[in-house]
């Protein structure tokens, strides 16, 4: 039997496949990490509990607030370091094994570019994950979703041939969706970034395309 990493994400719905992508590439202690657009930085503390003291996760975010709030959350975990700085103008202090995005891409302008980046921080050994939505693949009692404020809604149908032009090589790539009915953690998720209740409708939140790719 296979013994997994707990990443200490049970209240991410999108838990399952950021726990496959992150085993299948068998992380552990000492690992020097990346997170590009960490947000409040959930990610980067599962990370950090994962590479342990020796370990390092870069948690950056373009937002100052973000990184304020990385700060804070991460007080605990000296080896994670919140950075101010666009994903277009990535520069660590240090190659790192691994860099990862999600919600990311949907966001920019130039997704290509930032792939090139996250793989120009990477060791010639290191990892590239990706993890991007179909927005619009998602249902609530079977209505589509809609997200059009957000520059790339659909982006994870396009992220595999996105990361073959960034010249990255890939691993593996699959898409994966939670759902649910009534309420739970779908329902609260749904109405954390739509604003709707679902009440007992069914709910499939958008599949997540994750790609795993390394440096050619």
């Amino acid at each position: 039997m296979v013994n997994k990493t707990e990443f200490g994400l049970r209240n991410d719905v999108y838990r399952r496949p950021l726990a496959t992508a992150l085993n299948r590439l068998s992380i552990t202690q000492g690992w020097k990490c990346a997170d590009i657009g960490a947000g409040g930085g959930d990610v980067s503390i599962a990370l950090a509990g994962v590479v342990g003291a020796k370990g390092r996760v870069y948690a950056v975010d373009n937002n100052p607030q973000a990184r304020n709030e990385v700060a804070k959350a991460a007080a605990e975990h000296s080896q994670v370091i919140a950075i101010t700085q666009k994903a277009e103008s990535l520069r660590l202090p240090e190659l790192v094994d691994l860099a990862f995005c999600r919600f990311l891409l949907m966001h920019v302008k130039d997704p290509v570019l930032v792939l090139s980046k996250m793989a120009s921080a990477v060791k010639e050994t290191g990892w590239i994950v990706a993890q991007e939505p179909i927005t619009s693949s998602g249902r609530i009692d079977n209505k589509a979703f809609s997200m059009p404020d957000c520059s790339n809604p659909d982006i994870g149908a396009l992220l595999p041939g996105l990361v073959k032009k960034a010249n990255l090589k890939i691993i593996d790539a699959w898409a994966e969706a939670p759902a649910g009915a009534g309420p739970g953690p779908i329902a609260d998720y749904l109405k954390s970034l739509t604003g709707i209740d679902p009440g007992e409708d069914s709910v499939v939140l958008p599949p997540l395309v994750t790609v795993i790719a390394r440096p050619c």
